[in-house]
């Protein structure tokens, strides 16, 4: 059996999420299992780097599969891509060692958010970005996200209640750039916690409205309480970038 990784592209717009699910084919992991099943006559299962939510995008994201094929990579990648929908793609290709495993080799992932600042619509970002019209200061921001970075229990950033898993992490850095009125937020640590992004991004944005600041940010990670922290932002303006490996 053959090890194959890919990168895939991909519009989360109309799919529920990356996570296969018994009550509808319309995820990315599905539509690729359905179409590798397909290709080689025999059930293939499809491992990607995380679970992406339902309307979120992918620049980058990283799955792997085990198949017996002859067929050259550059043929497997050809096949993908023409029967693929539209707003899935594969980017890249690799045969990888049989123990390579796209989400437990993770080292690091990177996600932007991107915010459009302004009362006025844009028309051609509707799908991929989140617009907030109350005029947010960027300062009050980056600071705010300097008191996210480090490694901390991040349990008041998730939606998840009854996980055993640890919520600690690193976020190694949170970069928030501004032109004209987009505002691009990047996220990059060793790992997320379902909805961390949305919930630290809806954090942000009460800072950049004045609503919270660095010193209750801290106060809030220590007591690890979801109330106190921001809302969850729409899925549309989240796009996974990239995922690293060692």
């Amino acid at each position: 059996m053959r090890n194959i990784k890919v990168i895939l592209q991909y519009e989360g717009t109309k799919y529920q999420g990356w996570q296969r699910q018994e009550s509808t084919s319309n995820t990315i992991q599905g539509r690729l299992e359905a179409l590798l099943t397909k290709m080689c006559g025999r059930k293939v299962e499809v491992d990607g780097s995380g679970r992406t939510d339902a309307g979120v995008h992918a620049y980058g994201q990283v799955a792997n599969f085990h198949i017996d094929t002859e067929m050259e990579l550059q043929e497997i990648m050809d096949y993908m891509n023409r029967y693929l929908p539209e707003d899935i793609a594969v980017i890249d290709i690799e045969e990888m060692p049989e123990r390579f495993h796209s989400r437990l080799n993770a080292k690091g992932k990177t996600y932007r958010y991107r915010v459009i600042n302004s009362s006025v619509p844009h028309i051609f970002d509707r799908r991929y970005a989140y617009t907030v019209e109350e005029r947010l200061d960027v300062e009050a921001m980056r600071r705010a996200a300097g008191a996210l970075c480090g490694t901390h229990d991040y349990k008041a950033f998730t939606s998840s209640k009854k996980s055993r898993k640890s919520t600690v992490r690193t976020v190694d850095s949170i970069e928030i750039e501004k032109e004209g009125d987009e505002i691009r937020f990047t996220f990059k640590g060793n790992g997320f916690l379902f909805h961390m992004v949305r919930i630290m991004m809806g954090t942000l944005l009460e800072a950049g409205m004045h609503k919270t600041d660095e010193a209750q940010i801290r106060k809030l990670l220590e007591s690890g309480t979801r109330q106190e922290a921001g809302y969850l932002v729409p899925a549309k303006g989240l796009a996974l970038v990239e995922v690293r490996y060692s």
